[in-house]
């Protein structure tokens, strides 16, 4: 039975080119592994391409993840096994889930991942670069000053 979160299935030469694709992925580039991770990576804009389990039980653990990618526009896909998930990053454990934040050297195998999963050309996908760009353009958060607070009318201050 397939689980409530897998939105849709994945043909198998899919699901291998996106395993070997993280195998590069790890070797030259930045990924983010866990459910917990791969969430902080999506909800900050620095996704971009979230491969998910699909076999993680409980489902609760990883069923956010594909809503969140549709409304930050992140492509995501499915594998099968999570074990076969944590291989392919260089992990002896089950990975839940996995974000590529830059694909490094297998960015061309990447985007052909994506490709195939969204139906889109490889050229309407957003590049990791570019996203990390606007990223680092966007204004820093202001530090908020202490409000210092008046002292009650006749309190002595001390001046020694």
């Amino acid at each position: 039975m397939a689980k409530s979160y897998v939105k849709f299935e994945v043909a198998n030469e899919v699901v291998s080119r996106t395993y070997e694709a993280l195998q590069l992925v790890k070797q030259s580039g930045k990924i983010r592994k866990g459910a917990n991770e791969v969430t902080k990576s999506v909800e900050q804009g620095l996704a971009s391409f979230v491969v998910i389990a699909g076999d993680v039980d409980p489902e609760e653990v990883v069923i956010h993840i594909p809503k969140i990618c549709e409304e930050k526009k992140i492509p995501y896909s499915y594998v099968p096994s999570k074990l076969e998930l944590g291989k392919s990053i260089g992990m002896n454990v089950p990975c839940t889930a996995v974000a590529v934040e830059n694909a490094g050297s297998a960015e061309h195998n990447i985007k052909d991942v994506i490709s195939k999963v969204t139906g889109q050309s490889q050229s309407t996908q957003p590049h990791s670069h570019q996203q990390q760009e606007q990223k680092k353009e966007a204004k820093p958060k202001e530090k908020k000053e202490k409000k210092q607070t008046p002292a009650p009318e006749g309190a002595e201050q001390a001046t020694q």
